[in-house]
């Protein structure tokens, strides 16, 4: 059974305290979780995170603010545009980190993207849950989520906002404080993608179109690689070949 390393913390750019955990040695990547998430559901508990430490890495998971073990404001100042991609800069300079790698899944995919689109330098990327779409306009997804965080219990059981307000229990998540990130939310725009110069692996569920076209992600970018693993957007979290994908596309960087 996977356990969860103890988390650390730090002060971002407003104070808000913001919780990280690690495994294994080497090379850093910094990996973040998805919306309703946090490091441990995302990378621990089906063993991504392990599989990557295993090729030479250090693996860097942050509990994104109004999530996991990190703070969780209410007030919508702490809820600024950005305010994502602001702690994942914090968090690489307060580590000190200068050559290392970045990824993350879904909104950490989105907020990847951002962190890159305002000055981060990885390595190598890792975007994963993620289509062009849901980099251009993300309008949608906030629209949709709005909707779930308003009324947890007024969806028909088997569709995607009921099975969301499920996960959402599941991860003991705060409607207030996650309806506060979606304040938060930037659309990337088109030449910003393809400006991204670094080796990017595009990973998603073969029935995932969430956040629209994976592939068409991989397309826009000048150096992507589109990989396809079972599942669809909240399933595919919990196959091995996620992290495997992962794993196998950053080794070289370890190497």
């Amino acid at each position: 059974m996977t356990t969860a390393p103890e988390p650390q913390f730090f002060a971002s750019f407003d104070g808000t305290r913001i919780a990280w955990r690690e495994v294994g040695e080497g090379r850093p990547v910094v990996l973040i979780h998805g919306y309703f998430s946090d490091a441990w559901t995302n990378w621990l508990r089906y063993g991504h995170a392990a599989a990557i430490a295993a090729r030479g890495f250090r693996v860097i998971m942050p509990d994104l603010r109004a999530h996991g073990s990190s703070d969780r404001p209410h007030a919508p100042a702490a809820y600024p545009p950005d305010a994502l991609t602001r702690d994942g800069h914090a968090l690489i300079a307060h580590l000190g980190l200068t050559d290392y790698d970045l990824g993350g899944y879904s909104l950490g995919a989105r907020t990847t993207a951002r962190m890159l689109a305002t000055g981060a330098a990885p390595g190598r990327v890792v975007i994963a849950g993620m289509g062009l779409d849901g980099l251009l306009h993300t309008g949608r997804r906030v629209d949709h989520f709005t909707r779930i965080l308003s009324d947890p219990e007024g969806h028909p059981r088997g569709s995607p906002e009921w099975l969301a307000a499920a996960f959402l229990k599941t991860t003991g998540g705060d409607p207030v404080a996650l309806l506060g990130v979606l304040n938060t939310f930037v659309d990337t725009p088109e030449d910003a993608i393809r400006a991204i110069r670094q080796p990017v692996l595009v990973v998603s569920g073969v029935d995932d179109d969430d956040n629209g076209s994976a592939p068409d992600l991989a397309a826009a970018l000048p150096d992507g690689r589109y990989v396809e693993v079972p599942g669809n957007h909240m399933s595919s979290v919990v196959k091995p070949e996620l992290g495997r994908a992962i794993a196998d596309f950053l080794a070289p960087a370890a190497a």
